[in-house]
């Protein structure tokens, strides 16, 4: 696999973003796969003929079977400034999620406490404080109706690990495909219906606005969601 202009939807001295494809690691870990780190240095060192290792700093992370928006720094001061950005919530996030059609409302707020289980890779919501528990909360809203799913938009106010994720599935509404959290049924690429769609931020160093959209993936709940 090898980065192209599907993927790339910003890039200038100090950034690049990715639109990453559902399935592939953000960063490496023990199965040896490649990730989007590897690709993006590759990327760079025939764009820019390196021979050498070049700097790529990660900002943000999704998980491997979402698709979307990731954010990489190529200078240590991009990546210290966007940290900040992220850290003091000045960046909005926004998701688009594929659920069941029968969930109650068209739009709200959740908000709960949150876990991760470091060996089962997998986070669980509390309504009340528990320990090593951390707050996390996202508005929602639908978007449009399919057959029998519904889009919804999530503006993810806080970034715990696997927080859309968690959430719905705690409400008994987990993500298409998303074995993980609970779905009946998995996809043929392993994917789920979970996209990160849109961000919002100022730059870095220019200081000018930034709001980049990513497209979701070429499947037919997607497709169909872009299209009446």
């Amino acid at each position: 696999m090898h980065l192209d202009d599907h993927n790339i939807i910003f890039e200038d001295n100090h950034l690049i973003i990715i639109n990453k494809p559902a399935g592939l690691l953000v960063q490496g870990d023990n199965t040896g796969d490649k990730s989007l780190i590897d690709l993006v240095k590759e990327y760079l060192k025939i764009k820019y003929s390196k021979k050498g290792n070049v700097f790529l700093g990660l900002v943000n992370r999704i998980d491997r079977p979402t698709s979307g928006i990731v954010i990489l720094s190529k200078t240590s001061k991009a990546l210290s400034r966007m940290n900040s950005i992220f850290k003091n919530r000045e960046i909005k996030k926004l998701y688009w999620c594929i659920i069941s059609k029968s969930f109650p409302k068209d739009h709200g707020t959740l908000t709960g406490w949150f876990r991760k289980n470091s060996k089962l890779n997998k986070s669980f919501v509390y309504d009340k404080k528990v320990n090593n528990s951390k707050l996390g909360s996202l508005k929602y809203k639908k978007i449009k109706d399919f057959k029998r799913y519904s889009l919804f938009e999530v503006n993810l106010e806080t970034g715990r690990h696997h927080q859309i994720r968690t959430h719905f599935s705690k409400l008994g509404y987990p993500i298409v495909g998303d074995l993980k959290y609970g779905a009946k049924r998995s996809l043929k690429d392993g994917s789920i219906h979970l996209h990160s769609r849109r961000i919002i931020f100022q730059h870095p160093i220019k200081k000018v606005k930034i709001d980049l959209i990513a497209k979701p993936p070429k499947n037919a709940l997607w497709t169909a969601s872009l299209f009446d």
